[in-house]
């Protein structure tokens, strides 16, 4: 199993890099032979060890993201790897090991579906551990995102109670880990009653079976509503989830795993009284490198589990991480390594 080093090469002058030419199916995602990303200043230049494979990569691929993707476009949200070229007041040093994640990689420019990528500075969290590259590869978009809803998006307390609407995703089994280690009880949805012991494993109180309406079991476990709810399914059933949550709590819209992203004739009235309504999208600053530090360690430790579905091996399967990742019968993380 590939292990993180502190050894940093030269880059050459090409690299292999998924390449998305035009939308279209798993065909569109194309190896190629590109130049290795120049470096700005500002930016860092990372040689990828392993990057995650995600919904939104796949809808880059199918071209149903917003306007600001453009094509031909090397997708890749977030990666893991070592420094290869930074500036010399950066802080980072060639060969340290690193996470980078959102901030419009593999969106407006390339991303991490390649051998190198080059992202700002402050987009980048150094690291240390000896944990493997697969797992470390599993992290960045999911932790960042997990944390940042939690934190930023909902102002989580130990004592409160929590809903996490779309739970068997990799963000909501790791918003569900990071809630219960801030003392939280946690209520999460799945479509199916088989994967709630999936659920139980992550630290769930209380799995909910999602129908489409789960406002009214939320209400029978906690009748004055849930303090909080983070919303991963999306518009079609956001509605729902906000009477889910008493007066005076809030709803966190970060994801949209059902597909559709706007409300149709929405009206602020649709709001519950008192019912505070937020959302988020944030950047790798959100997710502070003493923070990461101790989720290594305790995934290190056994403390916390990650969520891997399955590991590929190079480039090549990058086709198959994307069909295994649409057709959702394996949980959890898809996690490419690019072996050296």
């Amino acid at each position: 199993m590939s292990q993180p080093t502190a050894a940093g090469d030269s880059a050459p002058a090409a690299m292999r890099a998924v390449v998305v030419t035009h939308p279209g199916g798993l065909d569109a995602l194309e190896i190629k032979d590109v130049p290795v990303p120049a470096r700005k200043p500002g930016w860092v230049r990372i040689k990828v060890k392993a990057f995650g494979v995600n919904e939104s990569e796949v809808t880059t691929r199918m071209g149903e993201s917003d306007a600001e993707v453009t094509y031909p476009r090397i997708p890749g949200i977030e990666g893991v790897g070592v420094v290869d070229d930074a500036d010399v007041d950066s802080g980072l040093r060639p060969g340290q090991q690193v996470a980078t994640m959102m901030g419009n990689m593999g969106r407006s420019y390339d991303g991490a579906y390649a051998q190198y990528v080059t992202v700002p500075a402050g987009q980048v969290i150094p690291f240390e551990t000896d944990l493997p590259w697969d797992v470390v590869g599993a992290l960045p978009e999911m932790f960042q995102t997990a944390y940042g809803s939690l934190t930023t998006g909902l102002g989580l307390q130990a004592g409160q109670t929590l809903l996490i609407r779309g739970g068997t995703s990799t963000v909501g089994l790791s918003a569900a880990t990071i809630a219960k280690d801030l003392g939280a009880t946690v209520l999460s949805t799945t479509r199916t009653p088989e994967r709630a012991a999936e659920l139980r494993a992550a630290g769930v109180d209380h799995p909910l079976v999602d129908d489409g309406i789960l406002a009214d079991q939320v209400r029978e476990l906690m009748p004055d509503g849930v303090d909080a709810a983070l919303e991963l399914v999306g518009c079609s059933v956001l509605a729902d989830t906000l009477y889910a949550v008493r007066r005076h709590g809030t709803v966190c819209f970060t994801g949209a795993l059902a597909g559709q992203w706007t409300i149709p004739d929405f009206t602020p009235f649709m709001i519950p009284n008192g019912v505070r309504l937020t959302s988020y999208g944030g950047q790798a600053a959100d997710l502070p490198a003493d923070v990461f530090a101790r989720q290594l360690q305790a995934i290190a430790a056994g403390h916390l589990t990650v969520p891997v579905a399955k590991v590929y091996h190079g480039l090549e399967q990058v086709r198959d991480a994307q069909a295994d990742l649409e057709s959702g019968t394996t949980p959890g993380k898809h996690v490419v390594v690019l072996d050296d």
